[in-house]
């Protein structure tokens, strides 16, 4: 059985920090897939991406991927703190922006993305 205070630090547990981290990583990945496809399809945007010769545009891609996951997580962790957000909403969105990232970084579809 509960005690009393365990039921109240219970009801003082917010999810908005949590949710805001899940949410992020989501849009990371997401980012990292439509990077991937525009350093795919254009030149110019290659040539840009190109940030260390070694790894070419790939340097690029991962380092504005990780900005962009950086900058949602900041934004979502301002606004969501100390808030109860709607979780299962969030997960799914999350598992669905992975899942495009996932996706856009897959070869086969990257080319039929292209029409190659």
């Amino acid at each position: 059985m509960a005690n009393a205070n365990e039921s109240s630090m219970d009801k003082d547990l917010q999810n908005g920090a949590g949710a805001a981290a899940i949410l992020a990583a989501g849009i990371g990945c997401a980012a990292l897939g439509v990077f991937t496809l525009l350093a795919d399809a254009f030149n110019g945007i290659k040539s840009f991406l190109n940030f260390y010769n070694p790894t070419g545009p790939l340097s690029g891609v991962t380092t504005l991927a990780i900005v962009v996951w950086l900058a949602a997580w900041f934004v979502l962790a301002k606004k969501w703190n100390g808030r109860d957000v709607a979780m299962q909403r969030v997960s799914v969105v999350a598992f669905v922006l992975l899942a495009v990232g996932f996706a856009l970084t897959f070869p086969p579809l990257l080319d039929l993305l292209q029409g190659k």
